[in-house]
């Protein structure tokens, strides 16, 4: 991929980086060369990035030719925004009050040079603000009060580096720019970029690097550069045309920001933003499935803890949900009135509501992998050895699992597979787990999971590779749809 360096005025980029093209902003706006280029990967270091300047029209112009600008113009309108640097604020509190907890005055400004600060004790908190605003030159402001808090983020004008800071500000432009995915290579067959964002520490993440290197290679079989990303690569997401998260969501989490962005920048993304938002929270499940008609186990939306209502409603023992739990986490089985009230009391600290649910035993759930309204595959989930759930915590803090049986789809239950079907589309069109039980003569969905488990030996033990190029291809085919519908 080409990458330049877009400045308003010449000398305005005093520094010699190999392998990197220093272009006038006025050239870059009308020589019309530069709209049949394409793999370009645009940094915007004009004097100003304000509405209708010169360098608003580069990122604007760089994002139309499907070029990759650096920022993005939604960088820079996340940097005026209020309300998100407040967000940012509760998210990076924690290593905002530790890395500034030496500092004796009411203001404190932090220049982040492409992730990086000048003092190493403040690196830590840099590459995380370079990540949430990913800007090549950026300027952080804390003010003082009770505690420390971050009062605004804007970008900095390279004539504005003080000149004792551009020794710094070339090693680390060299560091970041000799990274691999900034040296020259080989143009690839690819059209379209694939990125799957992963956590490698994740204890139950939702694919192992074996089924992550299955997904890669099916990509680029058909037709994807595909990359795996992590967390920090937050401020990349303009480099892709599509977003696959293969690490556990949650609303309050980078997984969702994740979701969002990439969404909001025109890739085609799984999870979507809607779909976790559904998956996550129980509580929605709940009413989407009874207004669907499809059976749930016995169910009552509690905002307090109250046994006799319990009892009345559902009988002992029951199930208690935390709104948010996914994956058998924050589900816990209550016995008796005594254990109801403990559990309900911890769970009302964070959540205004629970859910009570009757208890179900059964010997495994249904598991229907659905992609994009079509059944993929089927699998028992068998408990835990001498547990009641698939994902038992042992005494050691680890986590032991029940059996996975992969089932053919024809062989599975039509009723079932009917079943879970009909409660993914109460979701959408993504990417589901429907988790659904037999007890006795009942047949119930317990829930339908974003991001579900696809593991290597588990899920694909009967489809194999196909399964990983079923799944590639549909991202393939709304790819190529959004682009066809932009115009591109």
């Amino acid at each position: 991929m080409r990458t330049i360096v877009v400045i308003s005025r010449e000398g305005d980029w005093p520094l010699t980086i190999p392998g990197l093209e220093v272009v006038l902003a006025r050239d870059y706006l009308t020589d019309a060369a530069w709209t049949k280029e394409r793999g370009v990967r645009a940094f915007n270091l004009c004097r100003s990035y304000r509405y209708q300047s010169e360098g608003y029209y580069v990122s604007l112009l760089a994002a139309a030719r499907r070029h990759r600008p650096f920022p993005g113009l939604l960088t820079v309108l996340d940097m005026k925004s209020r309300a998100l640097v407040r967000t940012v604020h509760d998210d990076l509190d924690d290593d905002i009050q530790k890395c500034l907890e030496d500092i004796r005055s009411e203001r404190f400004v932090l220049s982040v040079y492409f992730g990086k600060n000048l003092a190493r004790r403040h690196d830590r908190l840099a590459r995380r603000l370079f990540a949430q605003f990913p800007a090549p030159l950026l300027r952080a402001t804390f003010v003082h009060g009770d505690a420390w808090r971050l009062a605004s983020v804007s970008p900095i004008a390279m004539r504005d580096v003080p000149e004792d800071h551009l020794e710094f500000l070339r090693k680390a432009a060299l560091e970041y720019f000799a990274r691999p995915r900034y040296q020259a290579r080989i143009p690839r067959a690819s059209r379209f970029d694939l990125a799957i964002l992963h956590d490698p520490d994740e204890e139950l993440a939702p694919s192992d690097m074996k089924a992550l290197t299955r997904f890669r290679e099916a990509g680029e079989e058909v037709g994807f550069g595909v990359e795996l990303i992590q967390r920090e690569d937050y401020g990349r997401l303009g480099e892709f045309d599509a977003l696959f998260i293969r690490e556990t969501t949650a609303v309050n989490h980078h997984t969702f920001r994740f979701s969002q962005k990439a969404e909001s920048e025109g890739l085609i993304v799984i999870d979507d933003p809607e779909s976790i938002l559904r998956c996550t929270n129980k509580v929605f499940q709940t009413e989407a499935m009874e207004l669907a008609s499809i059976p749930i186990p016995k169910t009552w939306i509690a905002d307090r803890s109250d046994p006799d209502e319990v009892e009345r409603r559902i009988g002992y023992p029951c199930v208690l949900k935390h709104p948010d739990s996914s994956f058998s986490q924050g589900v816990v089985r209550c016995d008796g009135p005594a254990e109801l009230e403990h559990h309900a009391t911890t769970i009302l600290e964070n959540s205004d509501l629970f859910l009570v649910q009757e208890y179900l035993p059964s010997d495994f759930d249904w598991r229907i992998g659905i992609f994009g309204g079509e059944a993929l595959y089927a699998c028992r989930y068998h408990m835990a050895r001498g547990h009641w759930q698939i994902v038992k915590k042992t005494s050691s803090g680890r986590f032991a699992y029940g059996r996975v049986e992969p089932v053919a789809l024809d062989a599975a239950p039509p009723k079932i597979v009917r079943m879970a079907l009909r409660a993914a589309a109460t979701i959408g069109n993504g990417l589901y787990g429907v988790d659904i039980k037999e007890a006795g003569k009942r047949t119930v969905v317990t829930e339908v999971n974003d991001n579900p488990n696809i593991d290597a030996g588990c899920e694909d033990a009967l489809l194999g590779n196909d399964l990983y190029l079923h799944i590639m291809r549909g991202f393939l085919q709304r790819v190529e749809e959004r682009k066809r519908g932009n115009g591109q």
